[in-house]
């Protein structure tokens, strides 16, 4: 279940393309503020201290991401981590690239 990305904590921006096209806009990655996790808020067993950390896009349209880890440290650690593995997956469907250069953030 995805919660509210909340405070966010970190972004990153870049520009994409859909794959094939030209024209390229602007989206922002943005990490949440780790969150405890609730009872019955996720469908797994989990520790005391176990939280969540949303991953989202805005203005790509794609929906937001959830990473779980055993602690707020470790959700935050793997949502940062899982952030290049998500672009890697979309683009499949987009291009990435650096604003400021016009370099593609995903090589080969």
């Amino acid at each position: 279940m995805d919660q509210a990305i909340g405070r966010i904590v970190a972004t990153r921006s870049l520009l994409y393309s859909i794959v094939g096209g030209s024209e390229r806009k602007t989206f922002t990655i943005c990490i949440g503020e780790p969150y405890l996790l609730a009872e019955g808020s996720v469908d797994f067993a989990f520790a005391p201290g176990a939280a969540g950390c949303s991953v989202s896009f805005i203005g790509l349209p794609e929906k937001q991401e959830t990473v779980y880890g055993a602690d707020g440290i470790q959700a935050l650690e793997l949502a940062v981590g899982a952030m290049d593995a998500y672009l890697r997956r979309l683009s499949r469907k987009y291009e990435f690239f650096f604003p400021d250069t016009g370099e593609p953030y995903i090589e080969g």
